[in-house]
């Protein structure tokens, strides 16, 4: 059996690492995909896009993500028949609790800059997509950056409920040597210092981004 010297430990708590890191990515990615587009929806005119957007919003925001976790890789099964992989069904309610906040961020945004700007581009004769897309969108994303930047530290944090579906990420790795080594304290020290190596930048930079892009009237 390998030995797990405090080195051995480093290291594969390193290599799950990356784990947490891609989930983070792909599922930041894509909730800023579908975020916007949801969020294009809460800001629309038509009003039953704006209540299909209201309750996608409130359901990812009004229950746990590890219930979320649960019902992607369960209940597609029990449901549907569809059966994920812990990787997919990690993404799958990661994305879909990333799109729900960010939407929301990115709307606020949107609702701070004055409604004279939207005024302004419809007294030059600019339609609704041009007011959103020349005059609005420019300015909201000065807003939206650096609350954005900081969800990012959520989702990151977030990753670990993934570890139980199965999905090994930093947690669950942390958790197996454990179970072979006992040395509770080590191990899940590393691995909450991993966490505050990964997340503290972050968190310091979307501060300096508030800082550095704060909106005035």
């Amino acid at each position: 059996m390998e030995e797990f010297t405090l080195y051995r430990i480093f290291i594969n708590l390193v290599i799950a690492t990356k784990w947490t890191l891609i989930l983070s990515v792909i599922s930041f990615v894509g909730g800023g995909i579908v975020g916007f587009l949801v969020m294009l929806m809460r800001i629309s005119p038509v009003k039953w896009l704006k209540q299909i957007s209201w309750f996608y919003v409130e359901f990812f925001q009004g229950t746990p993500l590890l219930l979320q976790l649960f019902l992607a890789f369960f209940g597609l099964s029990v449901v549907f028949g569809v059966n994920l992989s812990p990787i997919a069904a990690a993404t799958l309610a990661l994305t879909g609790f990333t799109s729900a906040f960010l939407a929301d961020i990115w709307r606020g945004s949107i609702e701070a800059l004055p409604h004279g700007q939207w005024e302004a581009g419809s007294a030059i004769g600019f339609g609704y997509f041009k007011q959103l897309q020349l005059i609005i969108l420019p300015q909201a994303v000065k807003i939206a950056i650096a609350p954005t930047v900081g969800f990012l530290v959520q989702v990151i944090k977030g990753t670990s409920l993934a570890s139980i579906i199965g999905f090994t990420e930093l947690s669950r790795a942390a958790a197996l040597i454990n179970n072979v080594t006992l040395k509770s304290l080590l191990i899940f020290g590393l691995a909450g210092l991993i966490y505050f190596a990964v997340c503290y930048p972050l968190s310091i930079w979307s501060q300096q981004l508030e800082k550095k892009l704060a909106y005035k009237a």
